[in-house]
């Protein structure tokens, strides 16, 4: 870069006064405020874009995920009385996503419910089944034994659980 001489500053400065600088600045200093609250509005219109992106796909695997789920209690409600009805329990009603209602809301949800006049069966079913799907149901049995007793609803209630994946220590677990 060529340095200026200080007789070409001196031409360059002629007809320059203190207020024509200033004002200068200030279109400059605006000129970048303008500049930066541009830059802002955009960076929030692409923020804006990417959450509603963002929910859109979670709304989106979470359709699949109840989708894949709604499978996978349809895969084992077909044939779940029968099962039992070998292991001695008849059942003589069934019925799927029982809910339990205390004060008008919900205290608990079975995905299969069976009953007979001795039993009570609460059946949870997983795509893919964890020891925390099966603490989560002791829980929830706990719940409905509850709500059960206060109702003097004496049968024994039975818990299960069922998935489409279940490795051995879960199966040992449960």
């Amino acid at each position: 870069m060529e340095r200026m001489t200080s007789e070409q500053a001196a031409e360059a400065a002629k007809g320059l006064t203190f207020e024509k600088v200033w004002a200068s600045l200030m279109e400059l200093r605006d000129s970048q405020q303008e500049s930066q609250q541009e830059t802002q509005r955009q960076l929030h219109e692409s923020q804006q874009k990417m959450e509603k992106i963002v929910a859109d796909l979670s709304k989106n695997i979470g359709g699949l995920n109840n989708s894949l789920g709604r499978f996978t209690e349809a895969m084992f409600v077909t044939d779940l009385w029968r099962k039992f009805n070998e292991l001695g329990y008849t059942f003589t009603r069934q019925a799927p996503r029982m809910k339990f209602f205390e004060n008008g809301q919900v205290l608990a949800e079975a995905d299969f419910f069976l009953e007979n006049g001795l039993y009570a069966m609460l059946v949870e079913i997983k795509t893919d089944l964890t020891t925390g799907d099966v603490d989560d149901h002791i829980e929830r049995i706990e719940k409905i034994r509850q709500y059960l007793d206060k109702h003097d609803d004496n049968r024994k209630l039975i818990g299960a659980v069922a998935g489409g994946i279940v490795s051995e220590s879960v199966i040992k677990y449960a």
